[in-house]
């Protein structure tokens, strides 16, 4: 053999060992590659471990850079959750993919049951499927919840390129105060229109007729108490608004229960024309803390109701009971009674049981609201105990923290 040929077979021999190294490396390459789950790269010489040098700085940023993306993830999904309104994450069909607690509450959505359903399977209410089928985002929609409890707003909000988020907000708080201020603003118009348009038409009838004297003075004596009623009603809601954007009351200013109850039956004797048998009874020996024109107010309001709604004839009794456990002011009464379904609505502004006869006895139907406030403002609380036909009782509640002791002695 020739020093060519065996130059040749070692150069073979040398590039066989030299290929056999290349595919060995491959093949770690292959193996690592095909992994369900990557591990670190194989060790390597030469080159090759350049390379899988290079792929294991690559898989250790890609690692970081998704437990970054995981926790960021999970931050958003722990901040969605702590919104205090529905958050659900929805594809570009409108399917549902995710939504946190409050939307699961206030929806009935089910994350695992529901993803991947059309959102209007969900969530059918006729008003929402015309919100998603005009697109017009730009305003929430608002509907009920299911079951009726609650009003809910709902808006869908763009982001990504084709996704959308679906926000729900419990505003029921705020559609049942627009109620209450539509009602208001319904019930004052009301209530004001009859003694304007009784009044409008004695000042047209005195205008354009030639009256004796005496028959102006009747007209004019018709129209005094539609007059009186309107500044009835205009003086209980500035009492009412006062009553609730005034300061909290005084926690040391003294009210003297002595005078003040002395002076609460005088009113129910004058209004009581001597109808009734009104009797006073005290007993213990605290005065109240807090604003006395606010507790006169509200005392007042409910012996006036028991005068207004007692036959002639009846019994009203007053009564103040005080210990060092708190104090409670009474009005009972052998009256008509209330039907238990009225109850809960009566501190209500201008609800009435009976309106035809809450006219005739001069309420504006704002009395017990009055109370209600005033008591509120000094922690004390009303409750009413009536059935139909025996009378009723209502009685103001004070907490030990409103009395002291009396500055002098109460009597009946």
């Amino acid at each position: 053999m020739t020093w060519l040929e065996i130059g040749l077979a070692l150069l073979a021999a040398a590039l066989a060992v030299a290929l056999y190294r290349q595919l060995r490396e491959f093949r770690k390459l292959k193996r690592w590659a095909s992994q369900s789950r990557l591990s670190d790269p194989p060790e390597a010489e030469g080159g090759w471990g350049e390379v899988f040098n290079f792929l294991h700085r690559h898989r250790r940023v890609m690692l970081k850079r998704r437990r970054e993306l995981a926790q960021l993830m999970v931050r958003s999904r722990r901040g969605a959750q702590a919104l205090p309104y529905g958050v659900a994450v929805l594809d570009a069909d409108y399917r549902l993919d995710w939504c946190n607690d409050a939307a699961r509450d206030q929806l009935g959505f089910d994350a695992d049951r529901d993803r991947g359903q059309p959102i209007v399977n969900i969530v059918r209410a006729p008003e929402f499927v015309d919100y998603l089928r005009v697109a017009d985002f730009s305003e929430p929609v608002r509907l009920g919840s299911p079951g009726g409890r609650r009003t809910l707003s709902l808006q869908i909000v763009s982001f990504g390129d084709e996704d959308h988020l679906l926000l729900s907000q419990d505003v029921t708080g705020a559609a049942r105060v627009e109620a209450m201020r539509r009602d208001f603003v319904a019930n004052v118009s009301h209530e004001l229109r009859t003694p304007l348009t009784v009044l409008a038409g004695f000042l047209e009838t005195i205008q354009d007729l030639k009256l004796d004297a005496g028959r102006v003075r009747d007209y004019v004596g018709l129209m005094a108490p539609q007059a009186e009623r309107m500044k009835h009603l205009i003086d209980d809601l500035l009492t009412l608004s006062v009553l609730e954007h005034a300061p909290p009351p005084p926690d040391a200013e003294r009210v003297l229960m002595r005078p003040l109850l002395q002076r609460v039956r005088a009113e129910a004797d004058a209004l009581s024309l001597g109808k009734h048998r009104i009797s006073l009874e005290v007993a213990g020996s605290h005065d109240l803390l807090g604003a006395e024109r606010e507790i006169a107010s509200a005392f007042t309001n409910l012996v006036t109701n028991a005068v207004r709604y007692t036959p002639a004839g009846g019994d009203i009794r007053l009564r103040w009971i005080s210990t060092d456990a708190g104090g409670e002011f009474s009005v009972e009464d052998s009256g008509i009674g209330i039907d238990p379904e009225h109850l809960p609505r009566l501190t209500e502004r201008f609800y009435r049981v009976d309106r035809g006869r809450s006219r005739e006895t001069g309420g504006t139907g704002l009395g017990l609201s009055i109370v209600k406030h005033a008591l509120a403002r000094h922690q004390a609380a009303l409750a009413v105990d009536s059935r139909p036909g025996k009378g009723s009782r209502f009685s103001a509640r004070f907490p030990a923290t409103r009395l002291a002791a009396a500055a002098q002695k109460v009597q009946g």
